[in-house]
């Protein structure tokens, strides 16, 4: 009986070949969950643990209808996902054959990459969009949140420089190299100037030019705030979830930087929505 307890508990043995096999598969996951966060692809995920839970749910709750359609539905699913993120797959595998495996396990810029911007980068922001809307200066500014850019990094000049209201200015001023496109802010830098955006297919107002259109596909694509100085008329609206603000203050401005530059912070969130309401009312008009 004792030796039938002691083979029956005993435990298996452990290889070097199965410690690395963990290894391996651990670092594999994590590289998969930190390239999903840093694509558009961290808000599929949510949208699929979502449908998850749902259908969860239904099979606690033996709703049979709903889990026969979930069946049938999943490859055509699994097909739909490759197909809409095709390019995120196919530069996740390029960035693969980039990177050194000593730097891919160890990475050493982590903090930099998360780092969060400073007063004194709001204070920039907002003193540059108004003082170049004052003069009609036309800018485009993305300022990057949990999702990164770096697909639309790549398609501008890496300046990789601190942000100030003078370097905005002398970014975007008429004539210079970099004033056309738009620049990209990560952290308390910019990381790069004359950047492509992607154009929004929803309808804007026809007074709203390429400018304002780049500044909400921007938003729709990912959770960036995109500042938008128009050319024509000075004004200052920003783009943040697919919906555009058009005629903001400084004040109001510097409220929604404060907002994404704290989520945490709850009671804020509700005076800032109302701000919100109260200026698409005034659009609307």
């Amino acid at each position: 009986m004792r030796e039938w307890l002691l083979n029956t508990l005993s435990l298996p043995q452990i290889r070097v070949t199965d410690i690395l096999e963990i290894l391996v598969i651990a670092f594999i996951i994590y590289q998969i969950m930190v390239w999903i966060k840093s694509t558009k692809a961290w808000m599929l995920l949510k949208g699929i643990l979502a449908l998850a839970v749902f259908i969860l749910v239904a099979y606690i709750f033996e709703m049979h209808t709903i889990l026969w359609l979930a069946e049938r539905s999943i490859n055509i699913l699994a097909i739909a996902v490759i197909i809409v993120f095709q390019p995120e797959l196919r530069r996740a595998l390029e960035k693969l054959g980039e990177r050194q495996f000593i730097t891919a396990i160890v990475p050493f810029n982590q903090t930099k990459e998360n780092e969060r911007f400073s007063d004194d980068t709001i204070k920039a922001l907002v003193t540059a969009s108004f003082a170049m809307g004052k003069v009609k200066t036309g800018a485009l500014i993305v300022v990057e949140q949990a999702i990164k850019l770096s697909e639309y990094e790549s398609t501008g000049i890496e300046l990789d420089a601190l942000v100030s209201s003078q370097l905005l200015i002398n970014t975007f001023e008429h004539n210079t190299p970099l004033h056309d496109g738009a620049v990209i802010i990560r952290g308390n830098r910019i990381v790069s100037a004359t950047c492509y955006l992607p154009l929004t297919d929803n309808g804007l107002s026809k007074d709203l030019g390429t400018r304002h259109r780049a500044a909400v596909g921007m938003s729709e694509v990912s959770d960036a705030l995109v500042i938008a100085v128009s050319e024509e008329t000075g004004a200052v609206s920003i783009a943040l979830s697919g919906q555009l603000v058009r005629n903001v203050t400084p004040e109001y401005l510097t409220e929604r930087l404060i907002y994404i530059q704290n989520k945490s912070a709850d009671k804020k969130r509700f005076t800032l929505w109302k701000g919100w309401q109260k200026h698409e009312k005034k659009t609307d008009e």
